[in-house]
């Protein structure tokens, strides 16, 4: 333990001389908000039938079970509200010090914190809005899953026809590339990166922090379990990602 709070020291000190913090987050930094991450046990890829994107386009069977696994999530990440991690990158950019946040997530809870959605990177988009694949409209996420509770069980647009999906990257389809060119510049232009609550195993993601680090950042990570860059890193925090949140925000504060 006190190892940990020597390294959440030092973790602050270093926020306090940075003027230019990245922050990179994943699943692990919401389950302290309620909401499940996806590789534990228990965890949602554990509990349901992976939809890959060209089963999506191509299969009505597969929209229905798609859209099923949304409309049962949803609630839970609509209601969902921030914790000491999220607030914690608020309140860098109120600081002036965040150049912007990369998330892996799709829940929502950064820019429901107060974090400017033009800080915010979502490489994998996000669940509060569905959008067509024919013509882009872009629709609540709420409405759409009305839509489904009433009947409509693989929802189409309502202006042209076209497939409507939850604004989110599904496995097998392309990552946007503006998205990761603006993750790549993040990286590249820091002094300080922060990676909390992801595995940092998922590809291009994981590949951020090492830019940061090629280009002379501080690496720091915060996570419950052991990831493939710990030894990269110049500062690892394993323990409670919400608790590491609220020291750090007391000390770099102080």
């Amino acid at each position: 333990m006190n190892a940990i709070k020597n390294d959440i020291a030092t973790v602050a000190d270093w926020i306090r001389q940075s003027t230019a913090i990245t922050g990179f987050t994943g699943a692990g930094i919401s389950t302290g908000s309620g909401i499940p991450d996806f590789r534990s046990p228990d965890g949602v890829w554990a509990r349901n039938r992976t939809v890959m994107f060209d089963a999506f386009l191509n299969n009505h069977e597969d929209r229905v079970e798609y859209w099923r696994q949304k409309v049962e999530s949803w609630p839970a990440i609509r209601d969902a509200q921030p914790n000491d991690g999220h607030r914690f990158f608020t309140g860098l950019a109120a600081e002036g010090r965040l150049l912007g946040l990369i998330t892996q997530n799709i829940d929502g809870l950064h820019e429901k914190s107060g974090l400017a959605p033009d800080k915010i990177v979502r490489l994998h988009g996000w669940l509060h809005e569905a959008a067509c694949l024919a013509c882009s409209l872009s629709v609540p996420m709420d409405d759409v899953c009305e839509r489904v509770k009433r009947g409509d069980e693989a929802p189409t647009c309502e202006s042209c026809g076209g497939l409507m999906k939850p604004a989110t990257i599904s496995f097998g389809q392309s990552l946007r590339e503006k998205d990761l060119q603006r993750a790549a510049a993040l990286s590249a232009k820091c002094d300080l990166f922060i990676a909390v609550g992801s595995s940092l195993v998922v590809q291009p993601a994981a590949g951020f922090p090492v830019i940061a680090k090629q280009q002379g950042a501080r690496l720091v990570i915060v996570n419950n379990t052991a990831t493939p860059l710990d030894g990269l890193a110049d500062a690892v925090v394993r323990d409670d990602i919400s608790g590491v949140f609220g020291d750090i925000l007391k000390l770099s504060q102080a």
